[in-house]
């Protein structure tokens, strides 16, 4: 893969997918909200002679052509598009009954609405030349019903079911829905604050099981 555009790439595990990506030679983009940590974790990988580049965006909000655009005159058409960036909405984490209308909004817009607007926007060129690959982080939110994980879960189990309808509706591209596992993340950690990292998986070590998998030729869901 030559280029590739990660959302959610300032931190964690998106950060490290962008850094096992470069090394192997593919010029990233890196799309997150905060523009302090992304210009970090941009030069971070440019201090290694890697081909990086930084996006600041709000993918719940951005509009996907312009965003799409802005990548493609960094690094050229995409063949990698992987959809990292999420939410887990309000913490600590809520009842559904407790959970209003606007947080729902907030967390179906950056974990699934965001992952339908710019696949939409990338699969066309995509189709046209018959080849590109489109990753979605999971959870296993998305299949088990924990409770107070309502939002975060609805919204995962849409995104799986998402890439499934995407891919019978375009099989010439390959569309794979990785869930990651518990890792050691800030995300993790807002939403269960007395988990002990020392048994939670690193998000490199979890990038380099993806990035098999990318190599192996995996689609359709499966577990990292």
């Amino acid at each position: 893969m030559n280029t590739a555009l990660i959302t959610g790439a300032s931190q964690g595990l998106g950060r490290e997918l962008a850094r096992g990506l470069a090394r192997r030679g593919t010029k990233v983009v890196l799309v997150a909200r905060g523009r302090a940590a992304l210009t970090e974790a941009v030069d971070e990988l440019r201090s290694e002679g890697l081909q990086a580049h930084g996006i600041t965006a709000d993918v719940g909000q951005v509009d996907p052509a312009r965003l799409l655009g802005q990548a493609a005159a960094l690094v050229g058409s995409l063949d990698l598009l992987v959809h990292n960036a999420s939410t887990l909405g309000p913490t600590p984490l809520r009842t559904l009954l407790d959970t209003d209308e606007e947080a729902l909004q907030r967390v179906l817009d950056v974990n699934l609405l965001a992952p339908f607007r710019l696949t939409r926007a990338a699969a066309g060129a995509m189709a046209l030349r018959g080849a590109g690959t489109v990753l979605f982080v999971s959870s296993d939110a998305a299949i088990e019903a924990y409770p107070t994980w309502g939002a975060y879960s609805v919204s995962k189990a849409a995104a799986d079911h998402l890439a499934r309808v995407w891919a019978e509706e375009l099989p010439a591209l390959r569309f794979l829905a990785v869930d990651p596992g518990e890792m050691d993340t800030a995300m993790h950690a807002a939403a269960l604050p007395d988990a002990d990292p020392a048994r939670l998986a690193r998000p490199r070590d979890v990038a380099a099981r993806i990035l098999t998998l990318l190599d192996s030729g995996a689609r359709g869901r499966v577990a990292a």
